[in-house]
């Protein structure tokens, strides 16, 4: 029996499904001597190929089809003539419109060997979206989401950035409600089926404060610390949750092999 958001999120699998394949094609040509201006290239080629739009492209007058955000950088790096190092942790941001619905999720890639402090940061922040994701149903509050990915972090000496957050997705790009990715227990709007929007927490070595740079977009730690990040795009169900972002390829969290 279909409920009233069955046609909504049949769409948003097939635009969530597109993303994840992006990220799944990107992954082997994610190694050193790349650059991420070359990503964005790639990005953008399969995402068009396969019908669907790069969601980024002149979006505010970004222009660039993805966001790469390198090592220190919190999100919205702009891809560049620069070349990835061994050692390096970048973020890539893709979100995908196809039939005019949006799918939007981000993971963390490895350049080489990273340090343990990368990999120690880069899994605890797969695990506090993890964590969140897995109490999703109706009747929870926004609040608790937050409170599970803060209350995780903090508790092995990381920090949730404050000033960017998840949100609302469908046929719409940035809707309501924000996600925070910090909060008290049983604070703010009630879950209820149909919801559809991203969770994607920030999370740095040091301190939360970020600055943005001098083009507007990149967000950077203040304290120049490591910063990573995940984020995939759900709905909620009559009884739980859907993930719409999920790898085919069973890729969660690097190295992925």
């Amino acid at each position: 029996m279909k409920n009233n958001y069955s046609e909504k999120f049949e769409k948003m699998r097939v635009a969530g499904k597109l993303a994840a394949q992006t990220l799944d094609m990107l992954t082997e040509f994610i190694k050193p001597g790349i650059t991420t201006e070359k990503i964005d290239r790639l990005s953008y080629e399969f995402i068009r190929d396969n019908g669907g739009y790069s969601a980024p492209l002149f979006y505010r007058g970004f222009k660039k089809s993805l966001c790469t955000s390198l090592n220190h950088v919190v999100c919205h790096g702009v891809p560049s003539e620069r070349i990835l190092s061994e050692g390096d942790a970048l973020n890539v941001d893709v979100t995908a419109i196809i039939n005019e619905y949006y799918g939007d999720t981000s993971r963390m890639f490895v350049v080489g060997e990273v340090s343990i402090k990368a990999k120690n940061l880069i899994d605890t922040t797969y695990e506090s979206m993890n964590k969140a994701i897995k109490i999703l149903k109706p009747g929870i509050k926004l609040g608790d989401i937050g409170y599970e990915i803060q209350s995780y972090v903090e508790n092995k000496g990381y920090s949730v950035v404050r000033d960017f957050c998840g949100h609302g997705i469908s046929n719409v790009f940035h809707e309501a409600p924000n996600i925070l990715h910090y909060g008290k227990k049983n604070s703010g709007t009630e879950l209820k089926p149909g919801m559809t929007f991203t969770i994607e927490p920030m999370i740095n070595d040091g301190k939360y404060d970020v600055k943005i740079l001098n083009d507007g977009w990149t967000a950077v730690t203040k304290d120049k610390s490591l910063s990573a990040q995940f984020e995939h795009t759900v709905g909620i169900t009559e009884n739980g949750y859907e993930i719409f972002t999920e790898s085919d390829k069973g890729f969660i969290k690097p190295p992925y092999n």
